[in-house]
C-alpha cells in the first residue's frame, strides 16, 4: 500500500518528536510518503497566519494528517488552531485512548480506557458568548444537537464492536443541565438499544471523576460531550502517567488528524529529551485508521517492549537515560525485528 499523508511538525518539541516518529514509521515499511506543511508559530512568522490555506488544502487533499503540538498565542485575536481544524474539517469524534505502559510513575496498572468525545459543539462555541459592558456578567451558551449527539454515540458503539470492547458508559449532567445534557443522554439511551451485545450504563460526570480515581477498571469506553470529554480524557491520561503517553485522534467523514495532545513544551525544545510516545501512539492509531492494523499493533508492542527492556534508551521523564532520538531508534529496531 502506498499512501501520502500530511505532516505538521509543530512548534517547540514538535519537530524533534516528529522526526523520531517518522523514523519509526519508515522502519515499519508502511509505504507512507510525507507532504510536510506548516502551522502554528512558525507559520505565523513565515506566512502571517497560524493556519495557512495551503496547509488546509494539503490536509483536504490527503485526508489524513499527523500533527505535532502547536502553539496558539495568548491574547485576543487568535483562535485555537486545534478548534479551527476540528470545525473546518468537521472532525466530530475525538478519540483518546489511555493505556498503561511499564516503567511509568502511574498509580495504576492494566488501565485500558477509551474516551470518545464530541468534538464540534457543546460548550466550546465561540458564538453565544457575551460579556456585559460593565464586565460584571459573562454568558456562554451550550448547544448540543440531536445530530451531533447521535453521530458521536453511534461512533462509540461502532468502535466498541470493531475493537471487541464490552461496555460503553455515557457520561452526562442531565440531572442539572436538563436540556443540553438531557438531549445527549436520551439519544445515548436510544442508540444503546441497537447494540444489545454491548453493555451500556450511564453516569453523572462528577461521579465519573470520582469513580475513575477509585475504581478505573470498571470503565471500558466512555462517550460524552465536548467539555466533559476534554476534562475526562486528561484525567484518564493522568491514570497512566500523563499526557506524554496520550495520543489524540480527530475523526470526521472526510478527514482525520492524529496528534500528540500535550503542549509544545518550549522550555525543553532543542534539548533532545522530549518523550515521543504520544505522537508514536497517535501514529499507531493512524495506521489502524488506514487499514494497517497489524502494523499499528506492532508499533504499540515495540513501544511497550522498549519501555520495559531498554531503559537506557528511554527518555528521562520515564526514568530512563536516553533522549528523543535514542528512544525512537530503539523502537525502530524492534519494529524491524
Amino acid at each position: 500500500m502506498s499512501k501520502t499523508i500530511a505532516v505538521i511538525p509543530g512548534d517547540g518539541i514538535g519537530p524533534e518528536i516528529m522526526t523520531a516518529t517518522l523514523r519509526v514509521l519508515d522502519a515499519l515499511d508502511c509505504g507512507l510518503t510525507y507532504d510536510t506543511v506548516e502551522a502554528g508559530m512558525i507559520a505565523l512568522e513565515k506566512h502571517g497566519d497560524l493556519l495557512p490555506k495551503a496547509t488546509l488544502d494539503t490536509i483536504a487533499k490527503h485526508k489524513v494528517a499527523l500533527k505535532g503540538p502547536l502553539t496558539t498565542p495568548v491574547g485576543g485575536g487568535f483562535t485555537s488552531i486545534n478548534v479551527t481544524l476540528r470545525r473546518h474539517f468537521d472532525l466530530y469524534a475525538n478519540v483518546r485512548p489511555a493505556i498503561s505502559f511499564p516503567g511509568t510513575k502511574a498509580r495504576y496498572e492494566h488501565i485500558d480506557i477509551i474516551t470518545v468525545r464530541e468534538n464540534t459543539e457543546g460548550a466550546y462555541l465561540a458564538e453565544g458568548q457575551t460579556l456585559s459592558e460593565d464586565g460584571e456578567i459573562a454568558i456562554s451558551m451550550i448547544r448540543n444537537t440531536r445530530k451531533g449527539s447521535s453521530r458521536i454515540v453511534r461512533y462509540a458503539f461502532e468502535m466498541a464492536v470493531k475493537k471487541g470492547r464490552k461496555k460503553v458508559t455515557a457520561v452526562h449532567k442531565a440531572n442539572i443541565i436538563k436540556t443540553a445534557s438531557g438531549l445527549f443522554l436520551n439519544v445515548a439511551r436510544e442508540i444503546a438499544k441497537e447494540y444489545p451485545q454491548i453493555e451500556f450504563n450511564e453516569m453523572i460526570v462528577d461521579n465519573t471523576c470520582m469513580q475513575l480515581v477509585m475504581r478505573p477498571e470498571q470503565f471500558d469506553v466512555i462517550v460524552t460531550t465536548n467539555l466533559f470529554g476534554d476534562i475526562l480524557s486528561d484525567l484518564c491520561a493522568g491514570l497512566v502517567g500523563g499526557l506524554g503517553l496520550a495520543p489524540g485522534d480527530n475523526i470526521g467523514e472526510h478527514a482525520a488528524i492524529f496528534e500528540a495532545v500535550h503542549g509544545s513544551a518550549p522550555d525543553i525544545a532543542g534539548k533532545g529529551v522530549a518523550n515521543p510516545c504520544a505522537l508514536l501512539l497517535a501514529a499507531a492509531d493512524m495506521l489502524d485508521h488506514l487499514g494497517m492494523v497489524e502494523k499499528g499493533t506492532k508499533l504499540r508492542h515495540a513501544i511497550r517492549d522498549t519501555m520495559a527492556n531498554d531503559r537506557d534508551h528511554v527518555t528521562p521523564d520515564l526514568g530512563g537515560k536516553g533522549n528523543t532520538q535514542s528512544f525512537g531508534e530503539a523502537i525502530a529496531k524492534r519494529v524491524k525485528a
